[in-house]
C-alpha cells in the first residue's frame, strides 16, 4: 500500500471516530432533553433543565449533521445508511444503534486495508 492509501485510511477511521462521538453527544443529549428536562418542566414547573439542554441539544444536533455530511459525502456509503444516520437523531434512544453501523464501516475499512497489503 502507498502512503497516500494509508493516510486516506487513517483520515476516513479518524473521520468515523469523530462520527461515533458525535452520535454518542447527540443522543445522550436528546435522551436528557425529553427524558428529563421536558417532564420536568411540564410536571414540575422546573425550566431551568429545557434552558440549558436545549441549546446544548442544538448545537450537538447541528454538530451531529456536519459531522455526518463530513463522513458521508467522501465515502462509499448507501443511501439507506445516510438516510438512517439521519433519521436516527430525531429519535430517542436510536441515535445509540448508529453506533453499531459506524463500527461496521471502520472494521470494513479496516478488513479492506488487511487484504490489500
Amino acid at each position: 500500500m502507498d502512503e497516500y492509501h494509508g493516510l486516506s485510511l487513517e483520515l476516513e477511521l479518524e473521520q468515523l471516530r469523530r462520527l461515533e462521538v458525535a452520535s454518542l453527544v447527540e443522543a445522550t443529549t436528546l435522551l436528557l432533553l425529553v427524558g428529563i428536562a421536558v417532564p420536568l418542566k411540564h410536571l414540575a414547573g422546573q425550566p431551568l433543565g429545557v434552558s440549558i439542554m436545549g441549546p446544548l441539544h442544538g448545537i450537538a444536533f447541528c454538530f451531529y449533521l456536519w459531522t455526518v455530511l463530513q463522513t458521508t459525502a467522501g465515502g462509499n456509503w448507501k443511501r439507506a445508511e445516510w438516510a438512517r444516520l439521519i433519521v436516527t437523531a430525531f429519535v430517542p434512544f436510536a441515535g445509540y444503534s448508529t453506533l453499531f453501523l459506524i463500527r461496521q464501516k471502520a472494521q470494513a475499512l479496516r478488513a479492506g486495508q488487511m487484504t490489500s497489503r
